[in-house]
């Protein structure tokens, strides 16, 4: 392709998740968008207009079905959380349709084993985790492997505790028992560039989960006679601004997890990701998870943040940021810098 000719690319994403943004940022920029969606789930994407085309299959796991035809239109597709969670990370590095970022960091974000290896190599403080139920001794979280939104995830406080509640669970084998945090759970919405080598903070959000946030409502002696047991199933999520003392450390955790992918993944990070910590009463940080590609909470950031404001003289959403990454790329004729 020639140096600028951007518009012979086109921007794809599965319906789900942050294709809103993804969308409606690659109009922004001036691409021809495509939303791959299951069959009757096309409304949101004909009502607020961001698709040029629509190709329905009947389940996202049919998408391999139309590679060939997203290939011929030379198209780009954008991973997000949905799509990574539909297609497991095995079979997204058998794309060979055009794919930004690189694919094989998702196996490092879907991992919990590797991804703590990743984030301990990068400095960055996370809580304990516990190799047997039988060592359980304080209030721990159970996480169940892969991008599912918090569905399953459990407290428990004794091993006693534990087994009860994994009965509820007898197809999931494969889980972390992670030391629960006391504090103010954040997530920080990075975005890096190859093409600038330069790491930006887009945003911040807080996740609004199931009952866990909201029994609250609820007097603590009727959630005892009612036996509710708390769930973190993400049902949606709020705006955040972090007080300004706080930002020199989190782009310095930012750029150090950027590094220290370059030690384990050929392609290394960029683009979007997300680090979720929990912040304590003394302000520290302690990392839980990385997310390593855009996530829901940039979606509250349609037209830009409070952050990137200061950067921009346009509304920059996260999805935006993308399609201005891939169309510089295209312009500078290094599009193979965005592509993994």
């Amino acid at each position: 392709m020639k140096k600028g000719d951007f518009k012979k690319y086109k921007i794809a994403t599965i319906g789900s998740h942050s294709a809103l943004q993804i969308l409606k940022g690659a109009k922004d920029e001036g691409f021809q968008t495509i939303c791959v969606c299951q069959k009757g789930q096309t409304k949101p994407y004909t009502s607020y207009r961001v698709a040029d085309e629509i190709i329905e299959i009947d389940n996202f796991q049919h998408f391999f079905k139309i590679e060939k035809e997203l290939m011929a239109k030379n198209a780009i597709v954008i991973p997000h959380g949905s799509f990574v969670s539909y297609l497991g990370w095995e079979r997204v590095q058998q794309l060979k349709c055009m794919h930004y970022g690189t694919k094989a960091i998702l196996e490092w974000e879907s991992d919990r084993t590797k991804e703590r290896l990743w984030l301990l190599d990068a400095g960055l403080n996370l809580p304990a985790i516990f190799k047997h139920p039988e060592d359980i001794d304080r209030p721990v979280i159970v996480k169940f492997h892969g991008a599912k939104g918090g569905l399953g995830y459990f407290i428990a406080k004794t091993p006693g505790e534990f087994y009860d509640r994994i009965k509820e669970y007898p197809h999931e084998k494969d889980y972390a028992m992670q030391e629960y945090i006391v504090g103010v759970p954040i997530y920080v919405h990075y975005f890096y560039s190859r093409l600038t080598d330069e790491l930006e903070i887009m945003s911040f959000d807080k996740r609004y989960e199931s009952n866990a946030d909201s029994i609250g409502r609820i007097a603590a002696k009727d959630q005892l006679v009612v036996d509710i047991k708390t769930s973190y199933t993400i049902t949606g999520n709020m705006t955040l601004v972090i007080r300004e003392s706080l930002l020199p450390k989190l782009f310095e955790m930012g750029e150090n997890v950027v590094k220290s992918s370059r030690k384990f993944v050929k392609g290394w990070l960029f683009g979007p990701f997300c680090l979720e910590m929990i912040i304590d009463k003394d302000l520290n940080f302690y990392v839980f998870e990385i997310s390593a590609r855009i996530v829901a909470g940039t979606n509250l950031y349609i037209e830009g943040s409070p952050y990137t404001a200061l950067r921009y003289k346009e509304p920059m959403s996260t999805g935006r940021r993308i399609a201005r990454d891939i169309k510089q790329a295209v312009e500078a004729g290094q599009i193979e810098k965005v592509l993994g």
